[in-house]
Formats: structure tokens, sequence, C-alpha cells
């Protein structure tokens, strides 16, 4: 693993080199061993040599989630199944669940990368790291796990779940460092104040969340009442897992994309043509590095905008990302992302963290309900309050009228994992 000091270092024109080079060996390794691609490229009239600059990239087709799931499980693969090392998968909630594989080598390259997102986060060797990512399938828990291991941390492999445990665990091994989604981080919270703990006075000292989007306002929600410094961390299992990007401690200012690994582009989700630097769209990657499953121009779904980098130079940042395509609400011809609701409730006095949207549909019109929960000092003349600032403040950045509800404390029900902030009920029957 380079250590971060020579990350530091490494000029522009070096990671470029390093980039090209890789990248044309990335897309001939695709080209020769995965029967989409070189169907794909054919078809599109490229071929892996005409890949000269970077900026040839934008010549060859996307990859999407679907044409992963209609080659389910095996026929993104680019090596013999018997040099596969371990297999992940996405849940399949929405159809056939998206499997990739690792060879050796694979992992061990995600290991490091993690690693040096740790290091980036303000991990040390011989840290405590207490990862509360699921583990299986997902890839947020072992890939966390090897990564924290690689660095010279110890692991406190606690998973997902039993959170009265969790808070326990946390007390008396001590660790360091919590790796988590943010929404079950919030979980913890509730889990330690049930309790009587004060959770300003564990351990920890650095909180890197990952796996969903979360908003400025929920840093701040959790750097305050944890007394810790919280980072994000970026990956998705298509790509490779955690470890694509991490924001860094002393900056806090979006997360440097690992660009020696991973090359980034944003477009314009409507038409696919490529946005400028600084331009918000939906993020691409192609692997650089990958040899079971490479993946070249993969339509991520996610919306941030590509800065300059600032902690490492070298790399561009990505903003962090606070909603994905899929994620849009369309309302009566109105756009709403759920971390616009996310802002308006975390700034409203007497309203806890936990919210969620229901979408449903009234004859021919959609109707939108927030619920979000009172806190459990809030008074009834608080709650009453609450409601009519979060609808308010709805209707005067968004321009939409919507229902709001202020459930009791610990209604709304807890995840341990992602959080599911949206219920569309609009194509199932009305409820009475």
């Amino acid at each position: 693993m380079q250590p971060a000091e020579s990350l530091e270092q490494l000029s522009h024109a070096q990671l470029r080199d390093t980039q090209l080079t890789r990248l044309r060996a990335s897309l001939r390794h695709a080209y020769e061993h995965v029967d989409h691609y070189r169907r794909s490229f054919d078809a599109a009239g490229v071929r892996p040599d005409d890949c000269r600059s970077l900026e040839d990239l934008h010549r060859f087709p996307f990859t999407t989630k679907d044409d992963l799931r209609e080659r389910y499980p095996y026929g993104m693969f680019a090596v013999p199944r018997e040099r596969l090392r371990r297999l992940h998968a996405s849940s399949g909630t929405t159809g056939l669940p998206t499997v990739v594989g690792y060879t050796a080598a694979d992992l061990e390259h995600w290991a490091e990368l993690v690693a040096r997102s740790i290091r980036a986060a303000g991990g040390q060797p011989g840290h405590r790291v207490h990862v509360a990512y699921g583990y299986g399938l997902f890839t947020g828990g072992l890939g966390a796990h090897y990564g924290a291991e690689r660095l010279g941390c110890t692991v406190i492999p606690a998973s997902g779940g039993m959170s009265s445990r969790q808070v326990r665990l946390i007390q008396d091994l001590g660790p360091e460092i919590v790796m988590v989604t943010p929404s079950y981080m919030l979980t913890l919270l509730d889990e330690f104040e049930r309790q009587g703990v004060d959770p300003r006075t564990t351990s920890l000292r650095v909180g890197v969340f990952g796996a969903e989007p979360w908003t400025e306002r929920m840093r701040e929600e959790i750097e305050e009442r944890f007394a810790i410094d919280a980072v994000d961390i970026y990956g998705l299992s298509e790509v490779i897992g955690p470890g694509v990007a991490q924001e860094s401690v002393r900056t806090k200012d979006g997360l440097h994309i690992w660009e020696d690994h991973f090359f980034p582009e944003v477009v314009d989700p409507d038409t696919g043509e490529a946005l400028p630097e600084g331009q918000r769209g939906e993020l691409v990657f192609t692997s650089l590095t990958k040899e079971a499953m490479p993946v070249v121009r993969y339509r991520t779904g996610d919306l941030s905008r590509l800065l300059p980098g600032t902690a490492y130079p070298a790399f561009q940042r990505m903003e962090k990302v606070t909603g994905r395509c899929d994620d849009m609400i369309v309302l009566r011809g109105v756009n709403l992302f759920p971390a616009q609701i996310e802002e308006i409730v975390l700034r409203t006095p007497g309203i806890a963290a936990h919210f969620q949207v229901r979408l449903t549909r009234e004859g021919h019109r959609d109707e939108l309900t927030v619920t979000a929960e009172a806190r459990p000092a809030a008074t009834p003349e608080q709650r009453t309050a609450a409601r009519t600032r979060i609808a308010e403040q709805i209707k005067e950045s968004v321009g939409l009228t919507v229902a709001v509800r202020v459930a009791a404390p610990g209604e709304l029900e807890r995840s341990t994992g992602k959080s599911r902030r949206v219920v569309d009920e609009r194509g199932q029957p009305s409820v009475r």
C-alpha cells in the first residue's frame, strides 16, 4: 500500500500516466474475456487500442446495472470461475441481484484501498475499529474488516443489529473508530440514550460512514451528539465495494477518489453527455485494476460533481452524494430528493433525525406525507410548531404543499443497515 505521504506528493502527470497505462490494459482485458464488452465495443465501433488518451474513453459504451442483471450470475466475469476467491451480491430488492467476484489480486487491492481510506479518515495502526456494517453478501462488513486489518488495526466485527449489545461492546472494548451506515449510527445514538449513557463520553473519535446518502446536517448532528469526527466513505459493489473514495478528516470537504484504481466521469443523467468539472450529474466509473469483473463506464446512479483535490492534490474530489437518480421523487411535476427533506427535518427544533416519506395517490392526485419523530423532551406545543415549520419550509424551498405528521419518539422502524426513507404506495390500492 502506498503510504499517505507518497499519495500527497504524487503529481498530476504521474497519476495520468498510471491511469492511461492501466486503462488501456483494463479495456483490453474486458474486450478479450467478457462477451458483453466484446459485443458492445464492436457495436459502438471501438476497440481497446482506440483508447490512446484518457479523453478517448468517452467513445466507449456505458455499462448499467441492467447489463449485470441480464447476465446473472457469472456472465460479466473475465476470469475462469476457479480463479475466484470470493463472491458478493446486492440485495436484489428491485430485481435479480448483481453478483460480483474477486480474484486474490482483487482482494489485495480492495484491502489496500480501504486501509488507505481509513488512514485518510484518521485511523492508525493499533486503533480499534468497531465494524457495524452488515457482514455476508453485502460488501460493507468484510470490506471494512480486511481494510482495517491491512492497516494494522484491531477489528471488532460487530456486524449490524443487536443495538444494546453494540453499545455494551463500544463501552467495554474502547474502539477509537466506528464504521457503519449513518442511519444505524442514529439508531445506536438512541440506544445509548435509552440506557442512560452519554454518547459523548465513549472512546470513539472517528466515525466512517457510507453505504447510503447523508447530508451535512446529519454530519453536524452526529458530531455534536457523539463528540467525534464524522467522515464519508464511498463505494459500490459493482465497482469494488467501500474504498472507491474517501473523505479526509483534515479537510472534510468531499471525498478524494482513488483515481489510480478507478477513473471517474460525471455525465448528464438524461443524455449521457460528459459534464465539465464542477457541474453536478451522474457518477460513472471505469475500473483500472480489477481482474475478475472489470467495469467500463459503469453508471452508478449517484449524483455528485468533481472538484480539484485538496488533502491529496493529484486526486479529484467528488462532492458528498446526497441523492440518486432513482431516489428523485416527481410529485405533481416537481422534483424532490429525500436529502432536501432531511435537511429541513434536522434543523427543526424538537424533532429527531428519524423521518420517512410516504407517497400515495388520491384519485388522480399524488400526495406526500412526511412523518418525523419528536425528540423525547419535546412538548406538545413544540410538536405542533414543528409540524407547521416543516410544512412551511418544504413549501418555501421546493414549492410543494405536503402533509406532515409528528410521530412519537421511537415510533418509526429503526434500520440496522441502509434506511428506508421513501415508501411509494402510488401503485397500490389505498387502504382506508
